[in-house]
């Protein structure tokens, strides 16, 4: 099959457009429509398909909306930083052995990264 120029060309991979979409809620740093944020998501996608993605992360309580005339206000429920932490705890309750998970993970960190894990371990940073 041939590569498509136009629409439908270049999809995106599962669950890209919602992270684009929050990364829009996050950029926003306050409550806002759809249409403010399709205008921050690459590839011009259409209204309808912004707003299916908000009701879906408003579904998962990733994002709350507040009625504003006829429509809805979206912000995330978390920041950046704690929906990174929050998809890291769930792939490690889900990991099967948690010793196992752990130690790997810290095994493949950069130098510098388990520098600051440990740091932050003994309470010598804030997060």
């Amino acid at each position: 099959m041939a590569e498509q120029d136009g629409p439908g060309a270049g999809r995106r991979a599962p669950g890209e457009l919602e992270g684009e979409v929050l990364a829009a809620l996050w950029a926003a740093g306050e409550p806002v429509g759809a249409g403010t944020v399709r205008e921050q998501v690459a590839g011009e996608p259409a209204y309808t398909t912004v707003l299916t993605i908000l009701t879906r992360l408003h579904q998962k309580g990733l994002v709350v909306r507040i009625r504003a005339g006829r429509g809805h206000l979206y912000s995330p429920v978390r920041d950046e930083a704690g929906h990174a932490a929050a998809g890291m705890r769930e792939l490690l309750e889900h990991g099967g052995d948690r010793a196992a998970v752990l130690a790997r993970f810290v095994s493949e960190l950069p130098a510098e990264d388990e520098k600051l894990l440990e740091q932050l371990l003994r309470g010598q940073r804030e997060g």
